[in-house]
C-alpha cells in the first residue's frame, strides 16, 4: 500500500511524539534510533517538488531540523532534543492537511 504525503507526515509526527517520549528511557534507546531511521526513510520517499506548495515551505524547514536533531540525538539536555522533537510532532500534525 502506497502512502499519500498526508499519512505520511502524520506518522513521522506520531513518531516523533512517541521518540521525544522514549529518549528519556533507558530501554527504549533502540527504538528511539529504529524510529529515527524510519523518519528518515519517509523523508527519502518524499521530495519538495511532490508536496503542495502550502506545505513546501514546513517540509524544507522540517527535512534541515531533522537533520539537527540527528546530529545532536546524544546531547547532554535530552530534555531540550524531547521538547524540539515534539515541538516538531505538534507542527507536522496540524500541517499535514496541506501536504
Amino acid at each position: 500500500m502506497r502512502l499519500s504525503n498526508k499519512d505520511k507526515i502524520l506518522d513521522i509526527s506520531v513518531n516523533l511524539a512517541r521518540v521525544s517520549e522514549w529518549v528519556f528511557s533507558e530501554n527504549k534507546q533502540k527504538r528511539v534510533d529504529q524510529f529515527l531511521e524510519e523518519i528518515k526513510e519517509y523523508l527519502q520517499t518524499m521530495s519538495a517538488s511532490s508536496v503542495s506548495p502550502q506545505f513546501k515551505p514546513t517540509f524544507i524547514i522540517f527535512k534541515k531540523e531533522l537533520e539537527k536533531l540527528l546530529e545532536t540525538r546524544y546531547q547532554k539536555d535530552i530534555g531540550e532534543w524531547a521538547e524540539r522533537a515534539l515541538t516538531w510532532a505538534n507542527i507536522l500534525q496540524h500541517r499535514a492537511k496541506r501536504a
